[in-house]
């Protein structure tokens, strides 16, 4: 067993609180360079930082980055305790393999799924955030028809965000069958990301199985629908 199969089980066994595991999924194709990824990573130190602030989110939350584009699809950070994540430097390059990201991402949910269960460790429906400023460069459809089964099932929700004008908002609306997809104002990553972490703190403040509405209002603010 690897070590960080380790600890990813050891905080299970030491904190049972329910968890709310979201996982971003992140363009860093060679279109990122400059402002936008300095904006990306900054907008994620910030989420974190949230998250880590919040009694109870700092226990719940469980968050996973995998990233597509530089060094093709990449899993920066498995599922584990925001308090035990490292610091992440995340760099521009390359084509974007969406749809190879997205496969990674929905099978690294279903392997922590399954470390909940068998440890008897309850969650909540898991979340899945994409975001990307262009198109996707290979085949995307055992991606979307995964995703869309699970978001049907209930299994999934998903948070589809497109960056800048040329981002291929068509694509992201098919991975994000039952929310409109968002297009960020300009580079408004740390506000999104400070939106996405209030989202996760009320949801991590409820029972799991309960629904809870998030705050659309505050989206208006950094995306257009």
């Amino acid at each position: 067993m690897g070590s960080d199969l380790v600890v990813r089980g050891q905080d299970l066994v030491e904190n049972p609180t329910p968890r709310v595991p979201v996982v971003l999924c992140l363009d860093t194709s060679g279109s990122m360079n400059g402002a936008p990824i300095a904006e990306l990573q900054r907008g994620v130190n910030r989420f974190w930082e949230s998250l880590r602030s919040d009694e109870v989110a700092r226990y719940s939350a469980e968050v996973g980055v995998v990233t597509f584009g530089k060094g093709g699809v990449q899993l920066l950070a498995d599922f584990r305790s925001v308090e035990r994540q490292p610091d992440l430097a995340l760099g521009a390059g390359g084509d974007t393999p969406m749809g190879q990201a997205v496969n990674k991402a929905v099978r690294i949910l279903g392997n922590r799924k399954q470390q909940y269960k068998d440890m008897g460790v309850d969650f909540y429906q898991p979340w899945l955030v994409l975001m990307t400023d262009g198109y996707p460069t290979e085949d995307i459809e055992e991606a979307v028809g995964r995703v869309v089964e699970m978001v049907n099932s209930k299994a999934l929700s998903v948070f589809a965000v497109g960056i800048g004008d040329q981002a291929d908002m068509d694509t992201l609306g098919r991975f994000s069958p039952s929310r409109l997809p968002l297009r960020l104002r300009g580079l408004e990553f740390e506000k999104f990301f400070e939106w996405l972490s209030a989202s996760v703190q009320r949801v991590s403040a409820s029972t799991p199985g309960q629904s809870v509405p998030l705050d659309t209002d505050g989206i208006k603010g950094w995306a257009e629908v």
